[in-house]
């Protein structure tokens, strides 16, 4: 009895989102849209892709350096 009972729950539950599920999903989907291609947005990904490419060439120097010392590299406390 609990089987089928889940089962049937489970059932409606999977009819009723499908029928919400499609159109909640393209709004989302627009409004995401929206957001990325906002000139704002794009301007502030543009300057953590810089900040990201500095500290990465800044991380891999700290690296290259204590490889050739022979020095141990230890995680950040």
């Amino acid at each position: 009895m609990a089987k089928t009972t889940l089962a049937l729950a489970f059932g409606a539950g999977y009819v009723v989102g499908a029928r919400a599920g499609r159109a909640r999903y393209e709004q989302i989907r627009a409004g995401a849209q929206k957001v990325a291609t906002n000139p704002r947005v794009q301007a502030a990904a543009d300057v953590a892709k810089e900040k990201v490419g500095e500290v990465a060439s800044s991380v891999a120097e700290t690296a290259k350096d204590k490889i050739d010392r022979g020095t141990s590299i230890s995680a950040a406390p």
